[in-house]
């Protein structure tokens, strides 16, 4: 594509360059860069872009973005916001590809990765190509991906999307995180149907305040667009009974259609019951009322569940097919995973790292634990501190052996971290800073019919200690721990 017919996509008010070179790919990190790119120069946490231009140039770049003055043999376009002007070139670059899928957008705070998951496989069931994007990994059909981030960069996703509509994807869905709405990465994606599953405290490390969290979150409500259009219409799929449902109906035009189990809403669930094996209740919707056999366990999952519905229903997928598909589910990775490897009591390794989260689980392992439960929990590092006191107070509360121990303790020294939880409790608890260890311990104190919780990491195959990455994975370390119990 030549930079000129790129450029005509920013409707700037002030002369943009007026070189002509083909631009053949956007980088915004250098290192990618090769001959024909046009390099974008992001400002981001840690790194600038602009102090890397020249060594744009010098791999091939013949363009550069940039908001301040660069001294470049090659044309550079000066814009207020480069974050922005990414999402509008890579949008361009890569022929608008969300205008030729059916994209679902999921956001809250809890349920993203598993209601997604939820919605690819219904949707996949019912014979449709899908696409998926999100905490775990992307994907194309069958083919899978590594992501680095929950809701990738807009230069990112639009290439995502391009594969996606050349693989002739029909419905993708992905999650959509409240720092991705607020930082403008998928400024550009044409929704067709957004749905929010809940919202509680995180992220205040970020937003400060629940109140502009709440508020990042309705803007992917909000972006939905104010036309009314028969063809393609828009829906926004709403908790009812979480409050701040309210407020996101109010900041769309869309059609809203409602989900809940206490306040009457348009996709009910009645009649609900949770045994160790699954979860069945009476699935009520304006089609018709019919019953459900799942096996995911636990209240917080058939809040899941109805969103996933609310999103396939306007999606145009049968609600026989629906429920048929949710019969066959058999969870998502890391999400209330249990690791058996023969031994007389229970291992879930499950992501909850909230503290809405952490009580949910371990309110449904309540529901029928016999003896005994412990939890394994920690909370992470260059991260909101006032959860963790929370946190702990919420592993107390609900376990009979809370054990504290790290999750990603980054930055931080992990004793710290430790330290903030404890003030949240006034009970002594066992605290070991070693993740692998506090495993094993766990798993040798355990007796026959108690249950543990591996709590805040989920499908993490990783664990970040100061700048290093290393491989840690809880559902490796607790089957080896087994074994290693079974052998002496």
């Amino acid at each position: 594509m030549k930079l000129q017919t790129l450029l005509q996509h920013l409707h700037s008010f002030t002369p943009l360059a007026t070189e002509n070179p083909t631009i053949t790919s956007i980088e915004m990190d250098s290192r990618e860069v090769k001959q024909g790119s046009l390099f974008v120069c992001i400002k981001g946490f840690t790194v600038d872009g602009h102090d890397f231009a020249e060594q744009a140039v010098a791999r091939g770049a013949v363009a550069v973005v940039a908001e301040k003055p660069l001294a470049l043999p090659v044309p550079v376009i000066y814009v207020n916001d480069s974050r922005r002007a990414l999402a509008v070139l890579a949008d361009a670059f890569y022929g608008q590809p969300t205008h030729h899928l059916h994209l679902i957008g999921v956001t809250g705070t809890n349920g993203k990765t598993t209601t997604t998951h939820l919605i690819e496989r219904i949707c996949r069931h019912a014979g449709k190509k899908t696409g998926l994007i999100g905490t775990i990994n992307m994907k194309i059909g069958d083919d899978t991906y590594d992501v680095k981030n929950t809701t990738p960069e807009s230069l990112i996703l639009q290439n995502m999307f391009r594969k996606m509509v050349d693989a002739h994807v029909d419905i993708a869905a992905m999650e959509v995180s409240s720092h991705a709405l607020h930082m403008g990465r998928v400024h550009g994606c044409d929704f067709d149907v957004a749905v929010f599953t809940n919202l509680t405290q995180d992220h205040l490390d970020y937003h400060q305040t629940m109140d502009h969290y709440r508020w990042s979150k309705g803007l992917l409500f909000a972006q939905l667009g104010n036309r009314f259009d028969h063809r393609r219409p828009k829906f926004a799929i709403l908790n009812a009974d979480d409050a701040a449902s309210e407020e996101y109906k109010k900041s769309t035009a869309a059609t809203v259609v409602t989900y809940g189990i206490h306040h009457k809403s348009d996709i009910m669930a009645k009649q609900i019951e949770i045994t160790t094996s699954g979860t069945t209740f009476q699935l009520v919707t304006p089609i018709e009322t019919v019953q459900v056999k799942t096996r995911l366990i636990g209240m917080f999952n058939v809040y899941n569940l109805l969103a996933a519905v609310g999103a396939c229903l306007v999606s145009n997928i049968p609600l026989s097919t629906i429920v048929e598909a949710i019969a066959d589910i058999e969870g998502v990775p890391g999400r209330f995973e249990v690791v058996d490897a023969g031994q007389p009591f229970t291992v879930i390794v499950d992501y909850a790292h909230t503290p809405d989260s952490l009580e949910n689980v371990l309110q449904t392992i309540r529901q029928f634990a016999k003896k005994r439960v412990f939890v394994v929990v920690g909370c992470g590092g260059d991260r909101d501190r006032t959860k963790r006191p929370l946190m702990a107070q919420i592993a107390v509360k609900y376990s009979d052996v809370p054990i504290f121990t790290s999750d990603n303790p980054r930055s931080e020294d992990p004793l710290v971290i430790l330290n903030d939880m404890k003030q949240g409790v006034a009970e002594d608890v066992v605290c070991i800073v070693d993740r692998k260890e506090a495993i094993t311990y766990a798993i040798e104190q355990a007796e026959k019919d108690d249950i543990i919780l591996i709590a805040g990491k989920g499908h993490e195959t990783y664990q970040i200690i100061g700048k290093d990455v290393f491989h840690f994975d809880d559902r490796v370390v607790a089957r080896e721990a087994i074994q290693r119990r079974k052998d002496k």
